[in-house]
Formats: structure tokens, C-alpha cells, sequence
């Protein structure tokens, strides 16, 4: 018993020592991180080291101070802290995180690689983080292999490695007049041809140019450029268009250097057609490839560039193109869409506004392409709400429609086509702006039924389904337009897409307007229309066929007029069936229980199929009949 008790004596004064020691080791990581956020980082090594002879597995002090070494250079001890990390915690992934880092940095690229996957093992949800490292990983090792690859060539003698570094050294003499400058930077883009020599470009600081020369920074940078500055500023968008092509390090320099930053929204607004054109040649390198959007949207403030690249919507030449192509590859950026929200309303919308108002008188093409990407831009929550509430939006997007009557062009019908698709997402949200519009809206969508382009009416058919439900006036004025009949003639002619948005359209007319159901009845007969929809393998155009068909069954004779067919079979099977949208069981069980009522003999053939359990077990559904 004494033995056991100075065990359990000894147990309990550790248990207090390690308590007291976590304190403490806790106090050191404090004041240790508060010195690695002043810079101090000697003082914040020295900090978690007192904390490690406090507790020894505390893992937090081994990553923290791993990446304080990782400040100091000391990759080695950098890695040796994140292995002791893993120690205290296997899965630690800022452990791997940091020793990617310092395996980088002293180019084990394969073992740096190696922690990257580790993290992803660990944790699929840091798939993004991980593509970023990895990414990190893949531009070092090429550029450092380009590099080696470039000094080969300067040793062998290569002319054009010894032009590259010769012209850099002329543009390099101070005080010479500004045509020296404009002629010695043609010269030098015109011997960079291939990725070697874009790095020597690099390796040798041409990227310097601006910062080091103060005649050619001066002219690049002038608000209102004379046209020897002109050359001079086109001339430089040449040769970096040139060393940045498919060259992400070369790109990644230029962008990040403060002068060029500054300049790239103030160039594309500059008015100059010539400077204009060329550096949307030169943000297109950048947009059509992921890591060049995402060095974009990080080093730039992108808050004005929707705005200034639509404006281009008004040129009639190559530009507009550039510039959607470049707003398009944009707009699939998460963080440029974040970024849309904020200027939006005050900003973008007016100009955007003022472009649909002013469809003849611009690129058409173009404004369809931007009408698109307005659309695409809608998917984010944020922004479709700030649209969609829009009433100088909505009424532009009105006398696009309304023009279209008048201009005929294939490139109206693009704008057109596109400003239906943006009303469609625009539909997405439900408020009194689209209320107020719901009758001029369908109204334009049923004139525009009898289009002879498919795809324009498939899209105005789609706009109905989606504004309707938002007026009971609305859906008065269409069924009264003969709606219900022009609806049928589409489903008859098939089309999955165009079948969607029809049905949908009968199935919100049907719901609460008599005419309706009545037109529906006289236009199909016996139901061989929705009959079909039944069979068809779209779990919502089902779900939309059977909630018709039992709306319809109210009207005299209905019920009667399906008795030879096998609608008992059709409904009972998609009443019991597994369909993973459960308004195609509950819609087919509310018709199959108005039919039977409707007419008694239905019954019959339920019985047959032993279907009473079925329809008694979905008769919940069933309110009133």
C-alpha cells in the first residue's frame, strides 16, 4: 500500500509539473509569435526554444519556430522542426506545409512535392492549397532549368544570347533621346523568339527598364502621351508580350512590378487605339491560362476593369473582341466576382444599361458576348440579386426584345438570344421588380413563339416558366394569348430542353387558371401529349406532366376520355416508383386519386394491378380532390 501510494503521489506532482510547464510554454509561444509578427524572428526562434525546454512535444512550438527558420534562411532546421512536429501529431499539416516550403527552397523539388500529396492525404478539402504549392513547386523547377539552360547558351557563344545582353546594356546609357530608347526595344523584341532567350531577358534585369531608365518610365507613365511617347509605350507592350509569352516567371515579374501595376487600367482607358490594342494583347497572355487569371486578380485591383473593358463593346474593331475574351476569362474567377460586387450597382450597371439601350449603334457581337457574360457573372448570389432589382435594367433588356421586331441581322439575333439567357438567370431571383414587370415580360416572350430561330424560342419559352409564377396577371394574359395551345404544338415536336420549359409552362397556368385547363384538355386530345411526358426518362418533366394532368381532370369529361388508355399503369408505376425528386411520386399519386374520383371506373383497372395499397399509402398527398 505505501509502494502504491508514493506512485500515485508521484503521478500527481508530474501531473502538476506539466501543468505548470504548459502554462509557461504557452506564455513563451505568445511572446514568441509577438516577435515573429514584429519581424523579429532571432528573438522569436529563441522564445519557442525556451517553450520546447518546457514541453518537449508541444507541436506547435516545432511548426512555429520551423517557420520562423523559414524567414531566416535555415531550411535545414526548418525541416528538421516540421519531422519533430510530426512526431507529436502525424497528420499536422501545416508541418508538411512549411517543409514543402524549405525542401523548395533548397530544390529538393521531389521531396517538396512529396509533403504537398501528404497534405491532400490528409485532407482532400485542401485541394486548393495544394494546386497552388504544387504550382509553386512546377514554375521553380523550370525556371531554374530555363536559367541553366540560358548560361549554356551564353557560354557556347550564341549570337542571339550575346544580342539579348549587349541591347539590354545600350538601353541601359542614360540621357539619350527617346527614339534611341523606342528603336533599341524593337530591336530587342524582335530577338526574343523562344523561351531561352525570354530568360535571358530576365536574368539579365530587363524587366529593370522602367525603374532604372527615367526617360523611358517617364514616357510609359505620361498621362497624356505625345506620339513619340505613343511608340515608345506600344513599343515596350511589344516586347513584353514577347519575353511573357507562355512564360509564367516572366509574367509573375512584370505584374508584380508597381509601375507597370499602376499603369495597365490607366493604358486600356487611355483612348489611344494603337496603346489600347496592345495591352489587351498583353492581358490576354495572362487571361487564357489559370495561373495568369489568378496572378491578375491578386495583383490587381480589378474593381474598375469590368467597367473598362465593357466600354470597348462601343469599337468596331478588333479591340471589342479582345476585350470580352478577356472579361470572359475573368468572370470564371471566383475572386473577380467578389470583387464585381462592390461596384456593381454605382458603376457597371448604368454602363451596362446604356450598352443594351444602344444596341444599334454598337458592336453587336460584342455586346452579345457581354450581354453572356453579365449572365454568367449572375450565378453568383450577390450580383444577380443587385441585377435582377434593377428597373433601368429590366427595361433595357424590354427594348433590346422589342427592337429585335425591326432589326433583323444575325448579329442582333446574338443579342437577342443572349439577353433572353440573362433574363432566364436574372428569374433565379423572385422580387417586386420582376412582379412588376411579369406582364410586359411575358407578353414580349409570347410574340417572340413564333421566331423561326429554335433556340430563341426554346429560350423565351424558358423566360415564361420562370416569370409566370411571380403574376396571376401575367398568367390571365398568356393563357388568354393561347398560351396553352402553342405550348402542346412545342411538346409535340420534342426537344428535351424546349419539353422542360413547355411543361412547366402548362403546369403554373394549369395550377390555379380554368381556362387553362380547359385549352389543355381541347388541345390534347386524350392526353396523348402528356401521356407521352409520362414515359419520358426527365424526372421533371414527369413531375410537371402528372401535376398537369391531375389539375385537368377537374374539367367535365376529362377522366372519361383516358378510360382505353394506360395512364392507371403509367401513374401507379411513378406513384410507387423511386424517383429521386419526390414531386414526381407525390404528383402522379394526386392524379391517380383525382381520376379514380373523377371516374369511378378507373378503379377497376387499379385493382387489376393491385394497386389500391399504393394509391391508399400516397393518398396523403391528396388535400382536396
Amino acid at each position: 500500500d505505501g509502494f502504491l501510494a508514493i506512485l500515485e503521489k508521484d503521478a500527481k506532482e508530474r501531473a502538476k509539473r506539466r501543468k505548470t510547464n504548459e502554462r509557461l510554454a504557452n506564455a513563451l509561444k505568445e511572446e514568441g509569435n509577438n516577435a515573429f509578427r514584429k519581424g523579429d524572428y532571432v528573438v522569436a526562434i529563441q522564445r519557442y526554444t525556451e517553450g520546447l525546454e518546457k514541453v518537449k512535444d508541444k507541436q506547435e512550438l516545432y511548426t512555429n519556430r520551423a517557420q520562423a527558420y523559414l524567414k531566416m534562411r535555415e531550411y535545414e532546421k526548418a525541416i528538421g522542426d516540421g519531422e519533430w512536429a510530426l512526431k507529436c501529431n502525424e497528420k499536422c499539416i501545416k508541418a508538411y506545409f512549411l517543409m514543402g516550403k524549405a525542401h523548395l527552397a533548397l530544390k529538393h523539388y521531389s521531396e517538396s512535392r512529396q509533403c504537398y500529396e501528404k497534405i491532400l492525404q490528409i485532407d482532400p478539402q485542401k485541394e486548393s492549397l495544394f494546386k497552388d504549392c504544387m504550382n509553386e513547386v512546377n514554375l521553380e523547377e523550370k525556371r531554374m532549368k530555363d536559367e541553366e539552360r540560358a548560361v549554356k547558351e551564353v557560354q557556347s557563344g550564341k549570337l542571339a544570347a550575346l544580342s539579348i545582353k549587349e541591347l539590354l546594356q545600350k538601353l541601359d546609357r542614360p540621357d539619350q533621346n527617346i527614339l534611341y530608347y523606342t528603336g533599341g526595344i524593337r530591336l530587342l523584341t524582335g530577338v526574343v523568339k523562344d523561351r531561352t532567350e525570354q530568360t535571358l531577358f530576365r536574368t539579365n534585369n530587363g524587366f529593370s527598364i522602367l525603374k532604372d531608365n527615367e526617360i523611358v518610365r517617364r514616357a510609359f507613365c505620361a498621362e497624356r502621351k505625345n506620339t513619340a511617347e505613343v511608340d515608345l509605350s506600344v513599343s515596350l507592350l511589344f516586347l513584353w508580350q514577347a519575353v511573357c509569352a507562355g512564360n509564367e516567371e516572366n509574367q509573375h515579374l512584370l505584374l508584380t512590378d508597381p509601375d507597370v501595376n499602376a499603369q495597365l487600367p490607366k493604358l486600356l482607358s487611355s483612348g489611344v487605339s494603337e496603346i489600347q490594342k496592345e495591352t489587351l494583347a498583353l492581358i490576354s497572355l495572362y487571361s487564357e491560362n489559370e495561373n495568369g487569371r489568378r496572378l491578375l486578380v491578386r495583383q490587381q485591383d480589378l474593381t474598375k476593369w469590368l467597367q473598362v473593358l465593357m466600354t470597348f463593346v462601343s469599337s468596331t474593331d478588333a479591340r471589342a473582341t479582345s476585350a470580352m475574351n478577356i472579361l470572359a476569362d475573368l468572370a470564371e474567377e471566383q475572386r473577380f466576382q467578389t470583387q464585381c460586387r462592390g461596384v456593381l450597382s454605382t458603376g457597371v450597371l448604368p454602363l451596362f444599361t446604356q450598352l443594351l439601350t444602344s444596341a444599334k449603334l454598337v458592336n453587336q457581337a460584342a455586346l452579345a458576348r457581354c450581354i453572356g457574360i453579365v449572365g454568367n457573372l449572375c450565378a453568383d448570389g450577390v450580383i444577380r440579386m443587385q441585377v435582377a432589382e434593377s428597373k433601368e435594367c429590366w427595361q433595357a433588356c424590354l427594348k433590346l426584345v422589342d427592337e429585335c421586331f425591326d432589326v433583323s441581322p444575325p448579329q442582333y439575333q446574338e443579342c437577342l438570344f443572349a439577353v433572353l439567357g440573362l433574363m432566364m438567370n436574372l428569374l433565379l431571383e423572385s422580387n417586386v421588380t420582376t412582379q412588376y414587370f411579369a406582364v410586359d415580360i411575358s407578353g414580349r416572350c409570347m410574340s417572340l413563339l413564333g421566331d423561326k430561330e429554335g433556340r430563341i424560342v426554346t429560350r423565351a419559352i424558358g423566360v415564361l416558366s420562370r416569370i409566370l409564377p411571380a403574376s396571376s396577371s401575367a398568367v390571365e394574359e398568356v393563357v388568354k394569348g393561347g398560351v396553352v395551345k402553342k405550348m402542346i404544338k412545342f411538346l409535340k415536336a420534342g426537344g428535351q430542353i424546349t419539353s422542360n420549359y413547355a411543361v412547366k409552362t402548362l403546369s403554373i397556368c394549369t395550377r390555379s387558371n380554368r381556362q387553362a385547363q380547359e385549352d389543355l384538355v381541347k388541345s390534347d386530345k386524350r392526353f396523348s401529349v402528356l401521356l407521352k411526358l409520362l414515359d419520358s426518362e426527365n424526372e421533371m418533366i414527369v413531375g410537371n406532366a402528372a401535376f398537369c394532368l391531375g389539375q385537368c381532370l377537374v374539367v367535365p369529361g376529362a377522366a372519361t376520355s383516358l378510360l382505353n388508355s394506360n395512364v392507371v399503369m403509367i401513374l401507379l408505376k411513378h406513384a410507387g416508383g423511386d424517383a429521386t425528386r419526390t414531386l414526381v411520386q407525390e404528383n402522379a399519386a394526386i392524379a391517380l386519386g383525382k381520376l379514380c374520383v373523377a371516374e369511378p371506373r378507373h378503379i377497376f383497372q387499379l385493382r387489376k394491378l393491385n394497386g389500391l395499397a399504393i394509391l391508399n399509402s400516397a393518398m396523403k398527398y391528396v388535400h382536396s380532390i
